[in-house]
């Protein structure tokens, strides 16, 4: 009998590992309430527990020490703020998970779309599946059109630069086979390595499968640090790195 579309896989005898890894920088006023979602997320029913690694890029405004009275939950300091890709390439020779997946330590991610996220990559759907914020529709309540349209141009830069169409290249949320993305010899350091990730696991041939999230866009007032400044960074990435 053909399994239903969409139902969990039964869980098998011996647990695999997602390790989450969230890089944080001043995330002080939502590192708790994002790692106690993350935590709600049952994922027993794909087959998998969770690894939680935190990275904290020298954050001033006490994340590190939320983070670090949180039970189960690993913690990782670096000495000093040296940008997200620096951060995300640290949690990755940290993890030990059989997937890995990258969730940005705001509240803009839902934590709930691991479980659809998992399932597609459990259907082989693809080597990597990234969770897309616009396979729902276009641009969401309080994103700022510079921002929507910044994200969705990447994917026609995308496009042109490796011939692989995605319809959100920035998303913050992607899942990986931990060994495939450790195997990356990722240089970035900044919000660009979204873009470096991408480029490589096209130019290795990696296949690349995206299924609708959630999103909850904050303001620049709320935290938000991705500038236009960014926007010129990713699209020279994608070019240097289009090759592989």
């Amino acid at each position: 009998m053909q399994r239903a579309r969409g139902k969990p896989r039964r869980p098998p005898a011996i647990m695999k590992t997602l390790s989450v890894v969230i890089p944080a920088y001043n995330e002080a006023r939502f590192v708790a309430t994002l790692l106690e979602r993350v935590k709600a997320v049952d994922l027993s029913p794909l087959g998998f527990g969770t690894e939680l690694i935190v990275v904290d890029d020298g954050s001033t405004d006490g994340t590190a020490e939320i983070v670090e009275a949180i039970p189960a939950v690993r913690l990782l300091r670096l000495p000093a703020h040296g940008g997200k890709g620096r951060a995300v390439r640290a949690g990755i020779a940290a993890a030990s998970g059989e997937l890995l997946i990258i969730q940005d330590a705001d509240l803009e991610y839902d934590p709930r779309d691991f479980v659809p996220m998992i399932q597609a990559w459990l259907d082989h759907r693809a080597t990597v599946i990234y969770g897309s914020r616009y396979l729902r529709g276009g641009r969401h309540p309080n994103q700022s059109l510079a921002a929507y349209a910044g994200g969705r141009s990447l994917s026609l830069v995308c496009r042109l630069f490796t011939g692989t169409y995605l319809s959100d290249t920035v998303t913050a949320l992607k899942l990986f086979p931990r060994e495939e993305i450790a195997a990356l010899p990722l240089q970035t350091s900044g919000f660009e390595i979204d873009l470096e990730i991408t480029a490589r696991l096209i130019a290795r041939g990696r296949t690349i499968a995206e299924v609708p999230i959630r999103y909850y866009p904050r303001s620049r007032a709320e935290g938000k640090k991705v500038g236009a400044r960014d926007w010129v960074k990713a699209i020279a990435t994608l070019y240097r790195f289009r090759a592989g």
